[in-house]
């Protein structure tokens, strides 16, 4: 197992922030259904206010909570069910939530770019698969690590396991990216078939 770390200049260029995700559509199914809501209800105000009985569901639900206490069973489960919706839609409003978009530095231009998760996984498959003995690899990039598992099948394991850290750590810093991720390597023989 071989692992690096960022190099120092690299650790100094962290000032590219994740990427915040639009969050398009639960903000427009939530203004919906506020909207939906809240006209419902002014309507069955000014109903009431023009001398008219208010709606049905309105009164039944009036008498049913003056009717109940608040220990009740239902009344609790129907608070607990609006708190967590409520600490939910926090959660959302206060993460960035596009966790599969790497940053990438900032150059003097100040243009802000990201980098998928995925590209950054194919990148490194294609060049440890350049190294010379790699049959196989397999690579998992975190927005911290990346882990890359190689079968080696015909030069020694160190030889290989050296190369292919050497032409990771390079292909990491040629990413550019804010945080590059620290590595993993590991480098096994193939199975032997029975």
């Amino acid at each position: 197992m071989s692992t690096s770390a960022p190099a120092p200049e690299e650790r100094g260029a962290h000032r590219a922030g994740r990427f915040w995700s639009v969050r398009r559509a639960p903000a427009v199914l939530l203004a919906l259904a506020v909207l939906g809501g809240t006209g419902l209800l002014l309507y069955d105000i000014a109903a009431v206010r023009a001398g008219r009985p208010g709606m049905r569901w309105r009164r039944v639900l009036a008498e049913g909570l003056a009717g109940r206490p608040l220990d009740d069973l239902w009344v609790r489960v129907g608070a607990g069910a609006a708190m967590a919706l409520g600490l939910w839609l926090l959660v959302l409003a206060l993460t960035p939530g596009l966790r599969a978009v790497l940053p990438m530095r900032r150059g003097p231009a100040q243009v802000r770019a990201g980098l998928d998760r995925e590209a950054v996984v194919l990148v490194l498959r294609d060049r440890a698969m350049e190294v010379g003995g790699v049959q196989s690899v397999r690579v998992r990039a975190g927005r911290g690590k990346a882990m890359v598992r190689a079968v080696a099948h015909f030069r020694e394991l160190d030889d290989v396991r050296a190369d292919l850290t050497a032409a990771l750590d390079g292909a990491v810093r040629e990413l550019g990216l804010a945080r590059p991720p620290a590595l993993s390597v590991y480098v096994t023989r193939p199975a032997r078939k029975r």
